[in-house]
């Protein structure tokens, strides 16, 4: 058995919503360890610059890094377009994977004479064009169509989903989209996923894939960890350390939401100095 095994996975976003992804972790992975840092502090990456952004991913990466941790699982948007290669390098043999990449390869898995795909994010994110990107560097021919819906992320933290409020905005958003009869439609931020079981209905009878990166990026953690020998063979559940660099007011209960489930402690950690 290799050591390294029992080592924890290390999780990180811009705030609160990579919580998404720990959730799916935890469910494909229910042994593993997962320490997770949210830069609540200094949130959203969005409006920063590209050097800023680079600066904050590895002052995390190595937070990580010295908790001896087995694998890094980037999960915001911002950082996965601003600083993908960078934290790479600066992993080293640790491997990293990122949400733009595990949307981008759950959504090209997806084939049919349509040959389109949806991309729906933050106003960043769309604006960055790193799905396109992505999804061009491995199919060049591929029809993109992406739309900014920046409604969803306060309505994700009011908790305002699976209401009439969230439907009505769901289906602003969403019209051109049932229009086109796209493919495959990929949830560009972590908050997303909370209004995955209304966009499916309000697509139904499209035969249309929504694409939560949140299971994407769990499934190819999975599958690496099983690769390199990797997986932690304990049966008990596994460890959950929680970090961020504030907690704001209603933090707890917005933490709880997107987690499914009680959170018992969560460290404030200052990065700067």
């Amino acid at each position: 058995m290799n050591k390294r095994a029992y080592a924890p996975i290390g999780i990180f976003d811009s705030g609160i919503g990579g919580l998404t992804v720990v959730n799916a972790v935890r469910e494909a992975l229910p042994s593993e360890n997962i320490i997770y840092f949210g830069d609540t502090a200094r949130v959203p990456y969005g409006i920063k610059s590209i050097d800023t952004i680079r600066e904050y991913a590895l002052e995390i990466t190595d937070f990580l890094l010295k908790r001896d941790i087995k694998l890094i699982l980037v999960a915001c948007n911002s950082v996965s377009a601003a600083a993908n290669n960078e934290i790479r390098r600066h992993c080293g043999a640790i491997p990293v994977l990122d949400v733009v990449e595990a949307g981008t390869k759950a959504a090209l898995e997806q084939d049919s004479e349509r040959n389109s795909i949806g991309v729906i994010g933050t106003l960043a994110t769309v604006g960055s064009g790193t799905y396109e990107k992505s999804i061009r560097a491995i199919q060049p021919n591929k029809k993109i169509y992406s739309k900014a819906c920046p409604l969803l992320v306060p309505l994700a933290e009011e908790g305002w989903y699976n209401n009439e409020v969230s439907e009505l905005v769901l289906k602003k958003y969403l019209d051109d989209f049932i229009k086109l009869n796209i493919d495959s439609l990929i949830l560009g931020c972590t908050h997303y996923p909370l209004f995955k079981m209304q966009i499916e209905e309000l697509l139904n009878g499209r035969d249309t894939i929504v694409i939560d990166s949140a299971l994407s990026i769990a499934g190819m953690a999975k599958e690496l960890l099983t690769t390199k020998n990797l997986l932690n063979p304990a049966h008990e559940k596994g460890r959950f350390d929680c970090f961020v660099s504030d907690k704001p007011q209603r933090f707890q209960a917005l933490a709880e939401r997107f987690l499914g489930e009680k959170l018992n402690k969560i460290e404030i950690i200052s990065l700067t100095s």
